[in-house]
């Protein structure tokens, strides 16, 4: 029996310069797989490759409009074909006023698809034209005549995904490091320096151990002034990222520092990963200088 995929699959589609790529970009930052300007004719054997080759990928989306030319016209064709597989699709359609496309065009300076002679507008009004009945067929329609970059992540977020999906759309970076080897240059918003908690390389038995160790980890957290550090520094983060995310910002780089880097910071750096994915945030954790020694 032939495997037939049953993941997500939206088809991003509407006027060119509606943002589109915009959207693509988004989908993927939140672990869609994404193909841009895909012949509609291929769509289902990039589903059917997934569903036999890839079961991992469940999450597709792809834009088709009208960059394929006359390909395009096979969209229906392969609607109608979702629809007999019995495969979940949602079309989501993207539009804006003609004078926005027209100014997002000249400030790009990028061709519009219909437009040979150089008349933008009427390269819009065939494109509507054109899009009438995809418009009709589509589940979601997105104006973004007015929308910043910001408000249309936002919209997109809140009308076509999930909570995972969106938290996925904002990216923690945890890094611990030491001091004494410089502060990490990965791209940090946030420095916490805990150099102030007791220190396990003045203890003989613990000198040559690292934050991963049980007898480390119960030395650093055994001391109430590390338990209130980081009970008043979740708050702050509690705090915090929900207005980040509120923002738009899709990036946080936190740091936590020690000395050597090898003992304190990631021990603190550990907790507070779990922490984090304890509250559904997509967080990668590193330990820049645990190999280096104090």
């Amino acid at each position: 029996m032939e495997e037939q995929y049953s993941g997500k699959l939206i088809i991003i589609t509407g006027l060119s310069g509606a943002g589109k790529t915009a959207a693509l970009r988004y989908f993927e930052d939140a672990g869609y797989y994404c193909v841009d300007n895909l012949p509609a004719s291929l769509l289902l054997n990039l589903i059917g490759f997934f569903a036999v080759k890839d079961k991992d990928i469940n999450k597709i989306a792809v834009a088709i409009d009208l960059r394929s030319g006359d390909l395009f016209n096979e969209i229906y064709n392969t609607l109608e074909n979702l629809k007999k597989q019995k495969i979940n699709y949602k079309v989501l359609f993207f539009e804006a006023a003609k004078s926005i496309i027209m100014k997002r065009f000249s400030l790009t300076r990028r061709k519009h698809p219909l437009v040979v002679d150089g008349d933008i507008l009427s390269g819009i009004e065939k494109e509507t034209e054109k899009l009438y009945y995809l418009r009709e067929m589509s589940d979601v329609i997105i104006d973004t005549t007015s929308l910043s970059p910001r408000e249309l992540k936002i919209e997109i977020a809140e009308r076509m995904m999930s909570k995972e999906e969106k938290s996925n759309l904002f990216q923690i970076s945890l890094v611990s490091f030491g001091y004494k080897f410089g502060i990490s240059r990965e791209s940090l918003d946030i420095v916490m320096d805990v150099r102030f908690l007791p220190n396990p390389y003045y203890l003989d038995d613990l000198k040559s151990l690292d934050g991963k160790h049980e007898k480390v980890i119960n030395f650093v957290m055994t001391n109430d002034e590390s338990k209130k550090f980081l009970r008043m520094f979740e708050k702050m983060l509690d705090f915090l990222i929900p207005n980040y995310i509120e923002e738009g910002k899709s990036y946080l780089g936190i740091g936590i520092g020690c000395t050597g880097g090898r003992h304190r910071s990631v021990v603190i750096a550990d907790i507070l990963y779990d922490y984090l994915k304890l509250k559904g945030y997509s967080v990668k954790l590193s330990h820049k200088d645990i190999d280096k020694g104090e």
